[in-house]
């Protein structure tokens, strides 16, 4: 058995998981993906008119799993 971080990534308003697969070895890895998958680059210049089905939330969380069960990222 094994620690890891798994990848949550969900999209729209209500939201929806759209990516739950992506299992990280190191937790500032994991965090990284996260802040890069959830960055927007356009003409808003407030959060506030991103249009409620293109907002991104993506966070890591804790995972103890069987050695072998999943692909991890090192």
């Amino acid at each position: 058995m094994e620690h890891v971080f798994l990848l949550l990534v969900y999209l729209g308003d209500p939201r929806t998981l759209v990516s739950g697969d992506m299992h990280f070895e190191d937790i500032n890895r994991c965090n990284f993906f996260a802040s890069q998958v959830s960055k927007r680059y356009g003409n808003y210049h407030y959060n506030d008119y991103i249009p409620p089905q293109d907002r991104v939330t993506a966070y890591c969380v804790p995972r103890y799993l069987a050695v072998g069960q999943v692909e991890v990222y090192r």
